[in-house]
């Protein structure tokens, strides 16, 4: 089954998406799909071939995604907020045929050496006028094209993520990974035309892409789409749209938290409130539900598994109030182990990582033969690097990581990658980075930094030069100077300690 077949089939006077104010139905979404389908084939590019969506929560995503699905094409969504130096990495990486540019990108689009990437043959803009590009707006009008048929083992989609180490990857997901998370999720969380969702979730993250626009909309129910959140707006559309599931990162959650005078039926019409992607501060939890009558149920997932896990959604509100700080139990259809130090599994009650199986799990990494054999066995399990307990009702309780990830409003930051950014300023000597607990994001980035002798360099300096390389979430916010790093026996800086 190719994935974009999810859109077809509903009621075709139903909305399907609401974006800026504007609806569009499943019927009118079908069409526009259906002729960007035209235009991708118009255009040449093939099956098999990449394109590269850098565009926030619009309806232009939407159409986009589903028509490179149906055509095979491989779509592969990145941050529109990024600097120039990662787009120009993560189009190179992919090998991009096409990329559909949204104006927030427009900015950073226009420092990419389009020289050096000689695949990129295809620009196309959403608004706005964009050097050798061509208007969006040209291409929906185009001639429909059929939907093609697939294996479901075909790549879909090629996300950006650090996976167990290094510096950020492409995961592949295939169209039956992809598909069969959808089908997992279905058998512990019930959805339904009826029900309006507040789509604010990065579509670029695979927590947006594949379980607010692709679950929803396979259920035929209607996604609000919003670019930029901000919390009083937020409650306003609430309220407004009379939103019934809210999928959020922490962040989101704990800005409602910290919104006084909040009255208790703001969230009224919300039957489903979900988080994942980071951990979730459990006093959030306990007030919103004090407060609001709220329940915001816990899950946990990855980028290589499509991406959900484990969930807490399917347990009545009783049993869930008793496992807050859970990230729930297995989700039907995947499989989990916690392994110990010696490889094997541990015991009951004891910590072990996470290692995760099924049809869900990625195809690994984009020729990236070494990384993938890191990540997953010979047998098929993947391993997260997080380290869990399980209790004897089968929810599982994330203790710590055993890599070095940092997690900041949901997204992943890999030391790795913002060292190597770091130490690119000619007056740096050594650096480390690390992640430290922030009320607001989760989790914030912190640099130590050894300068050379002879040289100086300020905060400030140190943080404009990491904007200018790496989106803003991956960027210190804080900047230590030091006189040497802590070392271990083998000459590897000692996070931990610095932590």
């Amino acid at each position: 089954m190719n994935l974009a077949s999810i859109i077809d089939g509903h009621d075709e006077s139903s909305t399907a998406i609401i974006s800026r104010g504007q609806v569009t139905t499943f019927g009118e979404l079908s069409r526009r799909v259906a002729a960007m389908r035209g235009a991708l084939e118009g255009l040449g590019v093939a099956r098999g071939d990449r394109v590269a969506l850098i565009c926030g929560n619009t309806i232009e995503f939407v159409v986009t995604y589903f028509a490179c699905l149906g055509r095979g094409i491989v779509c592969v969504p990145m941050n529109p907020t990024a600097p120039a130096p990662e787009l120009q990495r993560e189009l190179g990486v992919v090998g991009a045929r096409a990329a559909v540019v949204a104006p927030s990108a427009a900015a950073s689009w226009s420092q990419v050496d389009r020289s050096s990437l000689s695949h990129l043959t295809h620009v196309i803009t959403t608004s706005g006028e964009l050097r050798d590009s061509l208007h969006y707006s040209e291409l929906v009008e185009h001639a429909p094209a059929p939907l093609l048929e697939v294996q479901q083992d075909d790549l879909a989609v090629m996300l950006f993520t650090s996976g167990t180490a290094g510096s950020p990857k492409a995961a592949m997901l295939s169209h039956g990974n992809l598909a069969s998370n959808l089908e997992q999720l279905t058998k512990v969380r019930t959805i339904d035309e009826s029900d309006v969702v507040y789509g604010v979730l990065p579509l670029f993250h695979i927590f947006g892409l594949n379980v607010v626009l692709a679950y929803s909309l396979m259920h035929g129910s209607t996604i609000v789409l919003v670019e930029r959140f901000d919390p009083m707006t937020a409650v306003e559309t609430i309220r407004d749209r009379k939103v019934t599931l809210i999928p959020g990162a922490p962040p989101l959650w704990m800005a409602f938290e910290q919104m006084p005078g909040l009255p208790r039926d703001t969230f009224s019409s919300v039957r489903t409130a979900l988080t994942g992607a980071a951990k979730m501060p459990e006093h959030t939890t306990r007030a919103l539900f004090e407060r609001h009558g709220l329940l915001v149920t816990e899950g946990y997932g990855l980028t290589e598994c499509s991406p959900v896990v484990t969930t807490t959604t399917d347990v009545d509100k009783e049993t869930a109030l008793t496992k807050i700080g859970s990230i729930g139990r297995v989700l039907p259809g995947v499989e989990v182990r916690l392994v110990d130090e010696n490889g094997e599994n541990a015991l009951r009650g004891d910590a072990g990582e996470v290692w995760v199986r099924g049809p869900n799990v990625f195809r690994g990494y984009f020729e990236d033969a070494l990384s993938t054999a890191r990540a997953l066995t010979p047998d098929g399990w993947l391993r997260t690097g997080d380290i869990a307990v399980i209790d004897d009702d089968g929810f599982l309780y994330l203790v710590d990581r055993a890599k070095d990830l940092i997690i900041v409003s949901g997204f992943n930051v890999y030391p790795a990658e913002v060292e190597e950014a770091i130490l690119e300023h000619r007056s740096v000597l050594q650096t480390a980075v690390v992640g430290v607990d922030h009320p607001h994001t989760g989790e914030t980035v912190r640099a130590y930094v050894v300068l050379r002798d002879g040289t100086q360099l300020d905060e400030d300096s140190v943080i404009d030069h990491c904007r200018a390389r790496l989106a803003r979430y991956k960027c210190p916010t804080k900047v230590l100077f030091v006189q040497q790093l802590p070392m271990g026996a083998t000459g590897k800086v000692l996070r931990r300690a610095l932590r």
